[in-house]
């Protein structure tokens, strides 16, 4: 089911029981945080956490009229809803086919491309003339305090807008976009762009940045890129960075499939535009903003429009991160508002992070899931994938293979850390195909087993996630694979190995038949 804009998946949820409305007034300090927190690790009956529902606050302090939406995303069944399928390995299968399409050979191959071709023209983001983002337009008098942004926990820096879609040009080739990056709000009209040294957006700033030092006399090309290298504040503090800016446009409230589509890890070459028509088997319909050359969603609940400086940086943070600690206070891009755009009575959508599991949990999860057909185009001979929520998805991947050489797992995990942005998982655990890495208790008691430590853990250096609190450097430190396949005379193991102790399916065969008659029920 493809839905049009935040209010149509709103209503769903509704008719699905899977929507709390909460009436009573509540405060975007803390308090929505502490609520929020505590129905994401809800239990029920004594099992794992269920994630709870998504809730609509409709009485917010300090913000009369305003209303809140939280958790969308929270459990499986909502991720499963959000992108209209009935398991989220449907969609890995979609994108496996579309992976897998070989050039016709007769008549017959090429009417049976013709859906998948339909299916290709539904992809592609469409520009409109106008779109409901545009029933209320503010320049002058646009305010970032206007919308109830949350503060999420008692040590952060202050309020964070923490699910904004940031669109961005190259400004090399012209293509656009969309990342998740949270900003924090300074004031009425500026924030701090948080997006970290490897994301697309600051490539795209580090861009603007070489072209306008090209065009000064002031700085060098190869100072930007020493900038960017170092994180730019012993520069700044030089005057030396070059004037100019970049500009920007956030989305606040979309529909589901393109919220989720702006943490997606998409090839470099696809944007996360056509990854939303892709996910949602419908286009997203984009409208020209008022102030800056970019387009937006038609149907975004709220529009910032305005310009990130090359020439400032400005302390962001801390704020509680999703690693379960506070990520420390740094130097980043300011974000100027020149514009808000909204719809009337515009829905503020937001998320909280923290100790897992919580709603960014699921959405993990699914990109997991889509992710794993992209990594066999690379690496075939992988079975299956799992991102423990624990590890916080960059910690730990588990890893099973279909080993055919000698230092097979080592040439995945080196594979690995070489695929965009699983580059920054801390610790890989590779195993033999009949693992199931999706049972945690199988792949313990296998890898504990199979592993001479200081034979099969090898370690290595390179960039790692800017919220690894641990690292020697900030975006550099070690990473660590463990290969917990069987190993082989070919690899330096000339004992037995021993055979897995399992039942012979006879026996149990004679026991389920006769179970009742045990008297064990």
């Amino acid at each position: 089911m493809a839905y049009t804009d935040l209010r149509d998946w709103i209503a769903e949820l509704d008719r699905a029981g899977e929507l709390k409305r909460i009436s009573a007034e509540v405060d975007p300090v803390l308090e929505i945080t502490e609520i929020t927190d505590r129905i994401s690790k809800a239990r029920q009956g004594g099992g794992p956490p269920s994630g709870g529902q998504a809730l609509l606050f409709e009485k917010v302090k300090g913000h009369p009229g305003a209303t809140v939406l939280i958790n969308q995303f929270g459990s499986e069944r909502r991720m499963q809803m959000a992108l209209g399928v009935g398991s989220l390995d449907e969609i890995a299968e979609r994108i496996h086919e579309f992976l897998n399409v070989k050039s016709p050979e007769g008549l017959l191959d090429k009417m049976k491309m013709l859906p998948m071709l339909a299916d290709l023209g539904k992809i592609f983001p469409k520009t409109v003339p106008t779109g409901p983002c545009k029933e209320v337009i503010k320049k002058g008098d646009a305010s970032l305090l206007d919308l109830p942004v949350l503060q999420c926990w008692p040590k952060d820096a202050g309020r964070f807008i923490t699910l904004p879609l940031v669109i961005t040009r190259d400004p090399k080739s012209g293509k656009r976009n969309v990342g998740c990056y949270r900003m924090q709000v300074y004031d009425a009209k500026t924030a701090g762009m948080h997006w970290q040294r490897q994301k697309v957006g600051a490539e795209h700033y580090r861009e603007a940045m070489r072209r306008a030092a090209a065009a000064s006399e002031g700085t060098s090309a190869a100072a930007v890129d020493v900038m960017a290298r170092s994180g730019g504040g012993a520069i700044a503090a030089e005057g030396n960075r070059p004037a100019g800016k970049l500009e920007v446009a956030v989305a606040i409230g979309t529909d589901p499939a393109l919220t989720f589509s702006a943490i997606v890890p998409a090839p470099p070459d696809v944007e996360e535009f056509m990854v939303a028509g892709f996910l949602r088997q419908k286009p997203v319909e984009l409208v020209k903003c008022e102030t800056v050359d970019l387009e937006v969603p038609a149907h975004a609940e709220i529009v910032l429009e305005g310009y990130v400086s090359l020439d400032e940086l400005r302390t962001e943070g801390p704020f509680g991160d999703h690693t379960g600690f506070y990520s420390l206070a740094d130097e980043y891009p300011v974000f100027h508002l020149t514009c808000i755009t909204h719809r009337n009575d515009p829905i503020y959508s937001t998320t909280i992070v923290g100790k897992p599991p919580m709603e960014d949990a699921w959405m993990g999860k699914a990109v997991e899931r889509i992710f794993l057909p992209l990594m066999r185009v690379t690496l075939p001979e992988i079975v299956d994938v799992n991102l423990p929520v624990e590890g916080i998805f960059h910690n730990l991947m588990l890893v099973s293979i279909r080993k055919s050489y000698p230092g097979h797992a080592r040439k995945v995990m080196n594979g690995i850390w070489a695929l965009g942005q699983a580059m920054f998982t801390k610790c890989i655990v590779v195993v033999d195909e009949d693992v199931n890495v999706q049972d945690l208790g199988e792949v313990t008691l296998k890898a504990l087993n199979h592993i001479d430590p200081e034979r099969d853990i090898q370690f290595t250096l390179g960039p790692v996630d800017s919220l690894d609190h641990a690292s020697r450097l900030p975006d550099f430190g070690s990473k660590m694979g463990v290969d917990a396949t069987r190993k082989w005379p070919t690899e330096g193991f000339n004992r037995p190995w021993p055979d897995e102790i399992l039942m012979d399916e006879k026996t149990k065969s004679l026991v389920s038949k006769r179970w009742k008659e045990y008297g064990l029920e």
